[in-house]
């Protein structure tokens, strides 16, 4: 049992008997004295099925199962899948782009750091580093008088995921980039 206020994205939760995995997770603090904050959770079902939305009060005990989390790293793509590699004993686990679709934008070949997320025998989704390395394929020149206050500019790196970078980052170079907040940190 896990409390409400302390679940996670890709948390995996038991209900009804059957296994659903957290997508999205959204806090609602109502403004009334005394009153509780609900947590309102969105999950789909492990290997496909049918989706789940329920609210918990932030005291509330939800049934939650234990992952196993596997070192991995991205191998190909065939057809609607993704295929990971097991670091350790070279197992294969393909995944349906569908189901991770919020971590695609981050992964790349060789991207370090990966951790399959497993039930069982079944792997359910991706757990990704802190912070990933990417390259920046297209962004506005750099300026030449910049000035001192810190102006952004859009950016699209190579996975195609576009954030703000200031404003002397040029095309070609290498940033690391948030994967939880999906904001640029710094040059790599």
């Amino acid at each position: 049992m896990t409390r409400a206020s302390d679940l996670k994205k890709s948390d995996v939760i038991e209900h009804n008997g059957s296994l659903f995995v957290i997508r999205q997770i959204e806090v609602n603090s109502p403004s009334a004295r005394g009153a509780a904050t609900l947590y309102r959770v969105r999950a789909a079902a492990v290997g496909g099925g049918p989706k789940f939305e329920e609210r918990y009060k932030g005291d509330e005990d939800v049934p939650t199962v234990e992952l196993l989390r596997r070192p991995v790293h991205f191998s190909y793509v065939d057809g609607d899948d993704h295929v990971f590699m097991d670091d350790e004993d070279f197992s294969q686990y393909p995944l349906k782009a569908e189901d991770i679709r919020d971590e695609l934008p981050f992964i790349t070949e060789g991207c370090d750091g990966l951790l399959a997320l497993k039930v069982g025998d079944s792997v359910i989704g991706l757990e990704l580093p802190l912070s990933v390395v990417l390259t920046i394929t297209e962004t506005t020149p750099a300026m030449k008088a910049a000035s001192a206050s810190a102006r952004t500019k859009p950016a699209t790196l190579e996975t195609g995921l576009v954030v703000q970078v200031p404003e002397y980052i040029q095309e070609g170079e290498k940033v690391k980039v948030n994967t939880s907040e999906r904001k640029f940190m710094s040059r790599a």
